[in-house]
C-alpha cells in the first residue's frame, strides 16, 4: 500500500457500501455480539438487533450484548421486546468465545486495551474453529490500531476491522451513522453490508493498513472529522458569547448560523449552549470531546500541522470540566455529567461571563 491511500468510489450495486455483496451467503446465521452500551453504542446496538430480526429467520439467534453496568443491558432488552432479539452476556470473553462478529464501542483507549486484552485471553484459551472478526468502532488514536490488531491476529482465523463512527446520539437513533472501516477486505465486505442500513448509511474504505498515521485510515479519518466537528463548536461558542457580549444576545448568533448553514452540528450543538443543556447523558460528554482533542493534537505534533482551532477548543473543555468540579465539590452542579457543548463554559468565562447559566448575563432590550 502506497503512502497515499485514495477512498475509492461507491460500488454500484449498492452507493453507500464500497463493496460488493459477499458472494458465498453464509450457511448459517451469524452470530454477533456487541460490547458496550454507552449513548452511541446502546443506538447502535438497539438498531442492530430490531434490524437483524425483521430480516433474518425467527431462528436466528440473537444479538448478544454485554456491558459492565449491567441495568444498561437489561434496559436494552426491555426496549427491543425481550430475549429474542437480545441476550445479555456476562463477560467479554463469553462475546469472544461465542460470537462471530464482535463489535465494540467504548469510551477511552484505556478501556479499549483493555476489553481487548481479554479477549485476547479468551481466544487463547478457545481457539477459533471458523472466522472471527473484531469490529472496533471507538476514536482511538492510530497507533493503538496496530496493538489491537497484534492481540487479535496472533489467533487463527480472527481479523480485526477498525471502523470508528460519525454521528451524534440523535443521527445513531435515526441509524445515520457513518462507518470508516481499515483492515481484511473480505471482513469490511462483510461487516459493511451488517452495518448498513441497520445502522448507518454509508462506509468509507481506508485500505487495510491498521495504525499507519501518514495514509487515510480510519482512526486518523476519525479523528481529522472530529476536528471539523470540534472546530465548528469552537467557532460557535466564540461566536455565541461575542454576541452575548456584545448586547446582541447569543439568539442572534445562534439565528445567523440557521440562515449560512443548512447542515452539520451548528443546530444541535448551538441549541444546547443557547440553553445551557450541557447533559452529558443525553448527548458526547466531555471526558469524550477531552480524549479526541487530545488525541487530534498529538496528530498535529506528528506531523507538524497546527490546528490552533483544536488547540482552543481544547483549553476551553478543560476549562469547562474544571467548573463542572467545583460545583461538584459544592453540590451545586445541575447535570450528572457534561455534554462536549459546554466548552461554551471556556469562552464565556474567558469574557467575563458565567460559565453555564446564561441568564445571568444582561440582554439587550428591545424597544
Amino acid at each position: 500500500m502506497s503512502d497515499e491511500t485514495t477512498i475509492p468510489a461507491m460500488h454500484p450495486a449498492h452507493p453507500q457500501i464500497p463493496f460488493s455483496r459477499p458472494a458465498t451467503p453464509q450457511t448459517e446465521p451469524r452470530k454477533i455480539g456487541f460490547y458496550g452500551l454507552g449513548n452511541i453504542g446502546y443506538l447502535m446496538a438497539r438498531n442492530l438487533a430490531t434490524h437483524k430480526s425483521s430480516v433474518t429467520s425467527p431462528v436466528s439467534p440473537p444479538l448478544l450484548v454485554y456491558n459492565r453496568t449491567v441495568s444498561k443491558s437489561e434496559k436494552l432488552v426491555k426496549e427491543v421486546g425481550g430475549e429474542s432479539k437480545i441476550r445479555i452476556a456476562q463477560s467479554a470473553a463469553q462475546l469472544a468465545i461465542e460470537c462471530d462478529v464482535i463489535i465494540t464501542n467504548l469510551a477511552n483507549d484505556d478501556v479499549v486495551k483493555h476489553v481487548y486484552v481479554e479477549f485476547s485471553k479468551a481466544l487463547a484459551q478457545s481457539p477459533p474453529t471458523k472466522n472471527k472478526i473484531f469490529v472496533e468502532t471507538s476514536t482511538i488514536y492510530p497507533c493503538l490500531a496496530g496493538e489491537l490488531n497484534g492481540l487479535i491476529s496472533q489467533h487463527p482465523r480472527s481479523h480485526l476491522i477498525t471502523c470508528p463512527v460519525f454521528g451524534t446520539p440523535p443521527v445513531a437513533d435515526k441509524a445515520l451513522m457513518v462507518f470508516a472501516m481499515s483492515g481484511n477486505y473480505q471482513s469490511k465486505k462483510e461487516v459493511s453490508y451488517l452495518l448498513v442500513p441497520a445502522v448507518g448509511r454509508q462506509v468509507y474504505d481506508l485500505g487495510e493498513n491498521l495504525e499507519k498515521v501518514i495514509a487515510f485510515e480510519a482512526p486518523t479519518f476519525k479523528l481529522i472529522g472530529n476536528s471539523m466537528v470540534l472546530g465548528c463548536l469552537e467557532v460557535l461558542a466564540e461566536a455565541q458569547t461575542m454576541s452575548k457580549k456584545s448586547g446582541l444576545g447569543a439568539e442572534a448568533a445562534y439565528d445567523l448560523v440557521k440562515e449560512l448553514l443548512s447542515a452539520g452540528p451548528f443546530f444541535e450543538f448551538g441549541t444546547k449552549m443557547l440553553n445551557d443543556s450541557f447533559d452529558g447523558t443525553k448527548g458526547f460528554g466531555i471526558d469524550g470531546g477531552i480524549k479526541d482533542a487530545s488525541h487530534m493534537r498529538r496528530l498535529t505534533q506528528a506531523h507538524n500541522s497546527p490546528m490552533p482551532a483544536v488547540d482552543a477548543a481544547h483549553s476551553h473543555l478543560l476549562t469547562a470540566r474544571a467548573l463542572y468540579s467545583a460545583q461538584k465539590l459544592q453540590g451545586t452542579q445541575q447535570f450528572d455529567t457534561l455534554d462536549s457543548s459546554a466548552l461554551v463554559a471556556g469562552a464565556r468565562v474567558a469574557a467575563g461571563l458565567d460559565g453555564f447559566d446564561s441568564g445571568k448575563h444582561s440582554k439587550v432590550i428591545k424597544e
